[in-house]
């Protein structure tokens, strides 16, 4: 090509930015968890299907699709499903992303957040149609106000086999007393750790315990009266009051928290 002597050669146009986020899909098995682990960058752990576990310390999330868990980078944390479940984990670059939390947080996944999701995970999305997306997203990023049912694990050993039992079997009524004697404590002991090492109750823990199981349950469809009654409950009733205590919702309400 030839130029007259006072024309510039053009400017390459800019580089498009790197992305800054990428989604990555995840079947897990039943039962299947990643062991604790954590990330440089943010993560936002996410199921379209199935329900997910996450841990994180003492405390652990329950995560229908109605809801994501924003993970902090840096932070230790483990992920699994009791049941079959794809986690559809978005991965967010510190520097590029304006959502400053430091502790892991409860977002909505409303429909929109949810499309925008799977279209940020096509393989071939354009960079600019990429660049106006994850803007929507960040956007779209909010911490929802249902009450989730965290449910920390006491550390002493006592206390620990007592919560593991009742996470293996909700429906379980036998009181402390039982309890005691199984393990080699007090009641009094057991309600003692309890309080001191969950921050609440024993009889509290053993209700997050039964609702738990039952969120797992129920995103398998399970009927609600065959739920209530597995985690322990005579009626669907009493299974729904008590939830609602707890979330502030109902137990379809929870799996369309917007």
């Amino acid at each position: 090509m030839t130029m007259s002597p006072n024309s510039q050669p053009a400017q390459r146009p800019a580089a498009p930015p790197a992305e800054a986020l990428r989604v990555i899909n995840f079947d897990l098995a039943r039962g299947q968890r990643f062991g604790e682990h954590e990330h440089t960058t943010h993560q936002l752990v996410w199921s379209p299907a199935g329900v997910l576990t996450v841990d994180i310390a003492d405390h652990s999330w329950v995560l229908p699709p109605t809801l994501a868990l924003w993970i902090p980078a840096g932070v230790p944390h483990t992920t699994g499903a009791t049941r079959p479940a794809r986690m559809r984990s978005v991965y967010l670059l510190p520097d590029r992303c304006p959502v400053r939390w430091t502790q892991p947080t409860v977002v909505g996944v409303p429909p929109l957040l949810r499309e925008l999701i799977t279209h940020l995970g096509a393989p071939h999305l354009g960079a600019e149609p990429r660049a106006r997306a994850e803007a929507v997203l960040f956007d779209l990023v909010r911490p929802v106000t249902v009450t989730t049912i965290e449910l920390p694990m006491p550390k002493d050993g006592r206390a620990r086999k007592v919560a593991e039992a009742l996470l293996a079997r909700p429906a379980d009524h036998r009181p402390l007393e039982e309890w005691g004697r199984e393990v080699g404590a007090s009641a009094r002991t057991l309600a003692r750790l309890f309080s001191a090492e969950t921050g609440m109750s024993f009889g509290r823990w053993r209700t997050r315990a039964r609702l738990r199981a039952g969120l797992e349950h129920m995103a398998a469809d399970r009927p609600l009266a065959a739920v209530a009654h597995h985690v322990g409950y005579t009626t669907p009733s009493s299974f729904i009051a008590a939830f609602r205590q707890e979330t502030g919702r109902t137990p379809g309400a929870y799996f369309t928290a917007r």
